[in-house]
């Protein structure tokens, strides 16, 4: 088992969950979340300057079989990507246990 940790745009999130579902990536958690990037530039709405270095973004935390890390990692690359700098990251860490509260079950089939 791997965790999938992603931190995309906010803008990209319906995208991404939708691409997710598509490839029956159906259960994982997500938070918004304020980084510091290394975009340095700020941005005016009229008149007002506004700073970029704080950003706001979603993180998702996806536990998936060995088998769904590929695609998993694929649909969050091609529905969360604007091909512009401040698109995310995604990190993939080994789960060494996974627990189903209610059964017990555990290793993958808690997952399912």
């Amino acid at each position: 088992m791997k965790k999938v940790e992603a931190i995309i745009r906010k803008s990209k999130f319906d995208e991404v969950k939708e691409a997710l579902h598509n490839v029956e990536v159906n259960f994982f958690s997500y938070w918004d979340v304020t980084g510091v990037g290394n975009e340095k530039e700020g941005h005016v709405y009229r008149g007002i300057s506004y700073s970029t270095s704080e950003i706001q973004r979603r993180f998702l935390s996806i536990v998936v079989n060995d088998n769904f890390v590929d695609k998993t990692v694929e649909a969050i690359l091609k529905s969360g990507a604007t091909d512009k700098v401040g698109d995310g990251k995604i990190f993939i860490l080994p789960v060494d246990e996974a627990y189903r509260i209610r059964t017990g079950e555990k290793g993958g089939k808690s997952l399912n």
